[in-house]
């Protein structure tokens, strides 16, 4: 895949890059190896318990190299010269999502979609954190100019015929407001711009009614993946004073059925749909009919993660207010190993410390002596480093 990034790049050599903001776009080439059918089902993301992971049963990054500009643009020419269709489908991510979340869940998705669009990954960061919403939702707005360079870049090369967009939760409102702006710079969106899906999208219902209408009547083919049952979004909607999220609205009531069927935006309604996701905030990548589902919407237009949340993170959540578990990919550094008792809630509890200012065990802010002397296997790694 190819990634575009405003994220900051790491000092770490197990990351390539940070949750933090970086002061220009960057790119990359990463190759994932997925394991066959027979050993993981469609919708899972098959993360490493051990290093290094096993190809044959794990996800598994291949190769990773940084690029430039140019270079990316080089690269995106020889793999649309490849695509049957000249296709690409550009996935944006949600809140709370490390680096190495969001290329392991796209990297499942543009598989168990079956779509031979080329993937370009495009991230934005993230803290990775629950006590982090409200920067995480400003690093949307620091990304939103880059997005739309590349939307504008996607929408000139003649060697591309077509443009799928899949975003998730908070992604919605960076890739909604690009294309807000695209469409006012341009007086429109380029015919190209063929399917737009919105998965759980953490956008007021209000605001999106603007940006729709700001958009024009000749715009793309809008798909949105609804569940009245988000426990993500709802806790989302007490945080912007109890607006309806657009995620988790009832297609069939006034005024959203009227509106809907006005604007040609096709509503596929998750509420019913069963996911290993307990805020039912994933359906659509963690349902193998969705996604598949999702794969088959980007074939017929050629005329979309679970939460790292321990049980520590929910009562976080709901606690403090935040809008916190908005749609992360569940996961692991690629470089770091799962390791035991629900590893997520004291990687995240040290995390949240840390963004309180507050010293965790061991005199540190950030990672505590309990949560390394905690670990297994080849996270000591991790923790010596």
């Amino acid at each position: 895949m190819l990634v575009a990034t405003t994220r900051g790049r790491s000092a770490n050599p197990g990351e390539m890059f940070t949750g933090e903001r970086g002061l220009s776009p960057a790119f990359a080439d990463i190759t994932v190896s997925i394991p066959p059918d027979n050993v993981r089902k469609v919708g899972e993301v098959a993360w490493p318990k051990k290093l290094p992971p096993n190809p044959a049963t794990d996800f598994a990054v291949l190769r990773s190299a940084d690029l430039t500009a140019e270079a990316a643009k080089g690269w995106l020419s020889a793999s649309v010269r490849k695509s049957p269709d000249r296709s690409v489908l550009v996935f944006i991510h949600g809140f709370n999502n490390r680096f190495e979340d969001s290329v392991f869940r796209f990297a499942q998705i543009a598989n168990d979609a079956r779509t031979d669009s080329v993937p370009i990954l495009v991230t934005w960061p993230s803290r990775g954190s629950t006590f982090a919403y409200g920067y995480d939702r400003e690093s949307t707005n620091y990304t939103r100019n880059a997005l739309e360079t590349l939307f504008q870049y996607l929408g000139r090369d003649p060697e591309i015929e077509e443009v799928s967009i899949l975003a998730h939760s908070m992604g919605n409102w960076l890739a909604l407001e690009a294309l807000r702006q695209m469409a006012i710079r341009n007086d429109g969106l380029p015919p190209k711009f063929k399917n737009i899906m919105l998965a759980a999208p953490d956008v007021d219902v209000d605001v999106f009614r603007s940006q729709i209408a700001d958009m024009g009547k000749q715009h793309p083919q809008f798909t949105l993946f609804v569940s009245q049952d988000d426990r993500a979004l709802a806790v989302s909607r007490r945080v912007w004073g109890s607006v309806a999220r657009l995620g988790s609205i009832d297609p069939e009531k006034a005024p959203y059925k009227e509106e809907l069927a006005a604007n040609n935006i096709t509503v596929i309604d998750l509420t019913k749909v069963k996911s290993g996701d307990k805020l039912n905030h994933g359906k659509f990548a963690e349902s193998p009919e969705i996604v598949q589902l999702i794969g088959a919407r980007i074939s017929d237009g050629q005329a979309l993660t679970d939460s790292r949340v321990g049980f520590g993170d929910s009562i976080v959540a709901v606690t403090t207010g935040a809008a916190a578990v908005a749609g992360t990919a569940a996961g692991l550094a690629i470089a770091a190993p799962v390791a035991v008792v629900d590893q997520n809630t004291r990687d995240n509890y040290t995390n949240q410390v840390g963004q309180l200012g507050l010293p965790a065990e061991g005199g540190k802010a950030g990672r505590s002596t309990v949560d390394c002397n905690a670990r297994k296997d080849a996270s000591a790694n991790i923790c010596n480093r």
